[in-house]
């Protein structure tokens, strides 16, 4: 059926000019791991500390008020303890780089079947700030993928699976969303302890609600179980066997592939020339294979979300930032690293500077979010925040 000028005029429509929609899980994802990629090409910490700003100031403008949507600040605190962490291995077994010393710790005499670790002994400036140039970049990572867990529905983005991968799609969702489902548990039980008069912090705070919080995660899977059961994933109608196992076949190879080019992709050390072809050459492969499986699939599909002129723009906003990044490594490789011995202060390239000004368009061009969101507290307390 063709589409009517209402419907060609509303694809069209780009910001706060929309109407008020949930943008495409799957925009958002694209965007995220847009940013994603182009962190894990630099070790340039002002390019890094851009990187966390756009994806902050995304979040900030185009945030739900959904609890899941909470759980950016977990995973930008997840970041800072992943540099602290990785400054503490540095500082107690990392080997001496450089030659300003800071300080020195008390070192142990390893046996020799441990030859080549070190525990203790001097502590060099250039040591320190590689490990937190690392950290940082891993950091970055982590919040980036945050920041799609705070845009994009959960329930969304497992509507959005094509029916073909609905074992696998499930499993992915449920990981995805495990965290920021976490995050909105602690934050009922906590509120139902502070109503209660009770601590909320400290290791008390931690046990007392380590049952309830792991009993809401529990009710959820079974809740998200059945309400799969009911809407019909897992039924399939006749379909050789022979048909079936070519189909599987097919996305598991083709899987595989797509998950070795995206790795290569994100990996600073891979080859570009051989993670590119592996990841189109899988892409394919999985589409040949979803459209052979969703011959087989009954699973309706309740008002799909649309993807109009919004979702295009957001995505090549993740595409642009990541592939600005990898020219800017061709042109310019040493503006995209920071040198730590001696130590010098980072540059600002223009190229992936131009990257991270589009990367943050989507504040700008996705549709305003529907405020119709039913608040947390009003909701009636569950089992397990009343056992909390």
């Amino acid at each position: 059926m063709a589409p009517t000028q209402a419907q060609v005029k509303a694809a069209l429509q780009v910001g706060s000019h929309a109407s008020a929609r949930w943008l495409h899980p799957g925009a958002w994802w694209i965007w995220a791991l847009g940013l994603a990629a182009a962190a894990s090409r630099t070790l340039n910490p002002l390019l890094l500390v851009l990187i966390i700003s756009v994806a902050a100031l995304v979040v900030h403008v185009r945030k739900p008020d959904a609890p899941w949507a909470r759980s950016f600040m977990f995973f930008f605190k997840l970041g800072i303890a992943i540099i602290v962490i990785r400054i503490f291995v540095q500082v107690l077994f990392g080997a001496a780089i450089g030659q300003t010393t800071l300080f020195t710790l008390p070192s142990v005499i390893l046996p020799e079947w441990m030859a080549g670790v070190r525990l203790g002994g001097p502590v060099t400036f250039e040591s320190i700030l590689m490990a937190f140039y690392d950290g940082l970049r891993l950091a970055t990572i982590i919040i980036c993928i945050g920041a799609a867990n705070s845009l994009a529905s959960p329930s969304r983005l497992l509507k959005s699976v094509p029916a073909a991968l609905y074992e696998i799609g499930v499993s992915v969702v449920v990981a995805l969303t495990f965290t920021p489902k976490l995050v909105a548990d602690v934050s009922r039980v906590q509120s139902a302890r502070h109503l209660r008069g009770r601590v909320t912090r400290g290791p008390r705070a931690i046990a007392g609600a380590a049952m309830p919080v792991l009993e809401g995660a529990l009710e959820g899977s079974v809740t998200l179980a059945a309400a799969m059961d009911s809407r019909g994933y897992g039924r399939r109608n006749d379909m050789s066997v022979k048909a079936k196992r070519t189909s599987s076949a097919l996305l598991v190879v083709g899987l595989i592939a797509a998950c070795i080019g995206t790795y290569g992709l994100v990996a600073a050390t891979s080859p570009m020339v051989l993670s590119a072809p592996m990841l189109i050459a899988g892409v394919v492969v999985s589409l040949v294979a979803i459209t052979r499986s969703a011959q087989s699939a009954v699973r309706t599909r309740y008002r799909p979300d649309p993807w109009w002129t919004p979702e295009w723009l957001v995505t090549i906003a993740g595409i642009s930032v990541a592939m600005c990044f990898i020219i800017g490594i061709w042109i310019a490789p040493g503006a995209m690293e920071t040198s730590i011995d001696p130590a010098a202060w980072p540059e600002l390239p223009l190229i992936p500077l131009a990257g991270l000004l589009i990367a943050v368009t989507p504040a700008l061009t996705a549709p305003p979010i529907p405020r119709t969101f039913v608040d947390e507290p009003r909701q009636e307390l569950q089992s397990f925040e009343v056992a909390a």
